[in-house]
């Protein structure tokens, strides 16, 4: 390519200014100095404050979704500010502005949540878990699946960055919490917590992928984001991303899927459904073939689903 980033006219990297979001701005710049044998000078990041980052008081859907974690970001790339933006792709709205192309994601990190407990409890699975323990999350499908394998748990609302989260279960505000293993390890926190699988906990679509958006006419960052791309982490995920887009959930709705390669190559897609308060439960899934599939996964479990699932969908 010659149309490269030089330290005279850098590639702008927008991110959150959470450590997390910061990590993961640092793992995609170094993707691409890899991959176009850049200067580090080429490339600068630009980290902003979410509105999502400044409300902890309030779970997302009572205050505006995952748009909160976006808004700033997006701003910013359709003003030519910056060229291209990092996300946690599953804090990204499954419908995106058509002025924003999603051009890369890295490879996939470990998709599972990690149960992670306070100091005095030694449990390393739900189940064993105390009588009534509290639970924090912001999460409605990390709730739900723990009110369906716990019904005796108190889920409470805990948000906050990872630092904050663990701080508070430090202080004992939470007997416990779920965190994404991806995130944790990306942090350099490999000891914390243990790993539930997905045959327990599914991951919530998009866990563990990071995704990097430009703006859809910028040619000089599509080429530059494509050789960063990792092929089959965007197919699993945009399944994953396809499914939300048929069941037309949001982040009130509780739903897991997750997309897995098989060893005979073929892509496995999983799903479940769960009313809020976990009593009610659809699963299912399909061979990945292609968009329809999908989608008829989607409108499967939307018909199979009892009225406390389905009301939670757009319909």
């Amino acid at each position: 390519m010659n149309d490269l980033p030089t330290p005279d006219s850098p590639l702008r990297i927008g991110t959150r200014a959470s450590p997390l979001a910061m990590a993961q701005a640092n793992m995609a710049a170094a993707a691409l100095i890899a991959a176009h044998g850049l200067d580090m000078a080429a490339l600068e990041i630009v980290p902003m404050t979410a509105t999502g980052d400044r409300i902890q008081d309030r779970a997302l859907a009572e205050v505006g979704g995952k748009a909160l974690w976006t808004r700033e970001l997006d701003a910013a790339l359709d003003a030519g500010t910056i060229d291209v933006a990092v996300h946690s792709l599953k804090d990204v709205e499954t419908l995106r502005d058509a002025r924003f192309f999603l051009g890369a994601m890295l490879e996939r990190a470990d998709p599972r949540d990690r149960l992670v407990v306070r100091e005095g409890i030694a449990a390393q699975t739900i189940a064993e878990l105390p009588t009534g323990a509290r639970l924090g999350t912001s999460s409605p499908r990390r709730a739900a699946q723990v009110r369906r394998l716990r019904p005796d748990l108190d889920t409470v609302l805990l948000r906050g960055n990872v630092a904050t989260r663990l701080a508070r279960l430090a202080a004992g505000e939470v007997d416990a919490t779920l965190l994404a293993a991806a995130g944790l390890e990306r942090l350099g926190m490999h000891d914390i917590g243990t790993a539930l699988g997905p045959e327990l906990l599914l991951p919530a679509a998009s866990q563990g992928a990071i995704g990097i958006e430009c703006r859809a006419d910028d040619a000089r960052a599509i080429a530059l984001l494509a050789a960063v791309d990792h092929a089959p982490t965007h197919r699993a995920v945009a399944a994953e991303r396809a499914l939300l887009a048929a069941l037309g959930g949001d982040c009130r709705s509780p739903v897991a899927a997750y997309a897995a390669w098989l060893a005979d190559g073929a892509l496995r897609l999983d799903a479940e459904l769960y009313s809020e308060d976990g009593a009610e439960h659809v699963a299912g899934h399909v061979i990945v073939t292609d968009a329809g599939v999908v989608a008829a996964l989607g409108h499967r479990l939307l018909a199979d689903a009892p009225p406390g699932i389905r009301r939670l969908f757009a319909p």
